[in-house]
């Protein structure tokens, strides 16, 4: 073998053991809240059953069995999920799981489309971040696991209906042999007659903002190298699974202050010579671009700050061989004489990449005089450059920022400025972050709220939803996903080593949303009308703690899928 076949051996090793290793470990932590050992004790044999993806089973707790047979209903081109469970009164050394041909007379679904996970378990706070819960949410590839005595252990089961099936009720069953007995659950999965596009041509526009800093810090691995890439690969394939839409680059250091507990730091490199000129490096900015788009990620390019939260930039003067700050804000002098010259340089080189049609310079959560002023700042740069922010913090240039984003609980812009917005290819979100309570996306979120997402955007008339962190992670994210003050869940939506609850649900929202979309393209008045009612209860800006979202949502899917 060659050095370089030697390398690529290495890192392929590296991966997997990185990955294939934590799969398989079930360290959790201790359950705050064990469950009632009476009820085990009266368990006499395992309890193996469907359950709802709706529920976060306990550990702890002995479940309840749903249903003895589950039937989805699905379009072709459409990924649905169904959740079992295995709760035990003693140890089980080994299940294993697999899934049986799904049949429908002499069709048969490919079983290269079905994804079989264990559910790990790990901690989470509440709203006001004064206890802690054990909860399932780490999904994990897995054909075969441990249970421990006295412990439920949920399976999530994943189908990726090919957009060639044809119609029909197909059969089969899920396997689960618990130490050499197989235990049998029925499933029927009805295959609809319509077609949903892959999720490259979906139109909702996913804005989940990622962190490969994180990425690089979890594996200890050098920023940037080919390892680093590596091992990012399957966490964004996964977010471009959802029709993410945009990719997020910081171009200066620190933008958000080192909010999270990795900190962006700068994608390009500027210094300034002796005499006095400025040289800009874009390898770093190119590569990580290049290597979102070779997942399908390519629809627009997301650069982060000009209004950043401690008011300071970076740059390498080559006169003193150190790095120095500029301490000022958008107006002052210095602001508009230190980013002119990126900024236009940054649109040369932009351009000759073919990406300026792409690009936004982002910028979020800042006082308005200074967007106002960060605005003509980067227009008198380059006119052509687009912009992108929160609407509530930039009221003023709704027709003029390319991209803007409105809290979910923000009052609904006049649908007339929407369809002008929309018109003119301009995309208009929706975002939720540490607020408000509900609906939202934490850990301890019902699941049913991360599907609410895509119906909420459907019946106000949004292009799509945003989330300010995908991938930032705490400390131990697979045992642990609370981090300081902010709700558990808050910074990250995936694991390390696989996906979670709350994604595979962001997705089925989604998939709802584009479905509603193709519906309404064909349908006639009296078709259009029964879209409007499914979706009337979902147009709320607000939330009741006693609004039963699961139900919704559930309602919602079922006469949705009926048309």
């Amino acid at each position: 073998m060659n050095n370089q076949g030697a390398k690529i051996l290495s890192v392929v090793l590296l991966f997997l053991a990185a990955t294939s290793v934590k799969a398989q470990v079930q360290d959790e932590l201790k359950d705050p809240y064990p469950g009632s050992q009476l009820a085990w004790s009266q368990l006499r044999t395992a309890l193996i059953g469907w359950g709802s993806v709706d529920e976060r089973y306990s550990r702890s707790q002995v479940p309840t069995v749903e249903t003895r047979q589950m039937e989805l209903t699905a379009w072709r081109g459409e990924r649905v999920h169904a959740q079992a469970f295995v709760a035990s009164p003693g140890q089980i050394d080994r299940v294993s799981l697999s899934l049986s041909s799904l049949k429908s007379g002499r069709d048969v679904l490919p079983s290269d489309g079905v994804r079989l996970y264990q559910a790990t378990y790990v901690m989470a706070d509440n709203f006001a971040r004064s206890d802690s819960v054990l909860v399932p949410d780490r999904l994990v590839e897995s054909d075969g696991f441990a249970v421990a005595p006295r412990t439920t252990r949920p399976v999530w089961l994943s189908i990726q209906v090919p957009q060639s099936a044809k119609a029909g009720r197909y059969k089969g069953y899920l396997s689960i042999n618990c130490n050499g007995r197989e235990h049998r659950l029925p499933l029927t999965l009805r295959v609809i007659d319509r077609v949903l596009p892959v999720p490259a041509e979906w139109s909702f526009h996913l804005d989940l903002w990622q962190n490969p800093y994180a990425v690089a810090r979890y594996y200890d691995v050098p920023l940037w190298s080919q390892q680093h890439f590596d091992l990012m690969r399957p966490v964004m394939q996964t977010l471009a699974a959802a029709g993410q839409k945009v990719i997020t680059c910081s171009i200066i250091q620190h933008p958000w202050n080192s909010q999270t507990l990795d900190p962006f730091e700068s994608m390009i490199g500027k210094r300034r010579t002796v005499d006095g000129s400025w040289l800009y490096d874009y390898t770093v900015f190119d590569r990580w671009v290049e290597f979102m788009m070779s997942l399908g990620i390519n629809r627009q390019i997301d650069c982060y700050t000009l209004v950043p939260w401690h008011y300071r930039f970076d740059y390498f003067d080559m006169a003193s061989n150190t790095v120095r700050y500029v301490n000022c804000q958008p107006g002052d002098p210095d602001y508009e004489a230190f980013l002119q010259p990126f900024l236009k340089d940054f649109a040369a080189h932009l351009k000759s990449k073919g990406w300026f049609e792409k690009t936004c310079i982002a910028i979020d959560e800042r006082p308005t005089d200074q967007l106002r002023a960060a605005y003509e700042v980067v227009k008198r740069a380059d006119p052509g450059y687009r912009m992108e922010g929160a609407y509530n913090y930039f009221p003023e240039f709704f027709d003029e920022v390319h991209d803007i984003s409105v809290s979910y609980d923000y009052d609904i812009i006049h649908p007339e400025a929407i369809v002008r917005r929309h018109e003119n290819g301009q995309p208009v979100t929706f975002y939720t972050c540490c607020v408000p309570d509900r609906p939202n996306t934490f850990t301890f979120s019902p699941t049913a709220e991360s599907a609410y997402m895509g119906w909420h955007a459907a019946a106000v008339g949004y292009d799509g939803y945003l989330r300010w962190a995908y991938n930032s992670w705490v400390a131990r994210p697979n045992l642990d996903s609370r981090f300081r003050s902010w709700p558990s869940g808050d910074c990250f939506l995936v694991y390390p080593d696989g996906t979670s609850m709350r994604m595979e649900r962001l997705v089925e929202g989604i998939q709802a949303f584009e479905k509603i979309r193709i519906l309404r393209a064909r349908a006639d008045e009296k078709t259009q009308q029964k879209l409007d009612e499914i979706l009337r209860p979902f147009a709320e800006t607000s939330m009741p703690a006693d609004v039963d979202v699961a139900e919704m949502v559930g309602r919602a899917t079922r006469l949705l899928n009926g048309i």
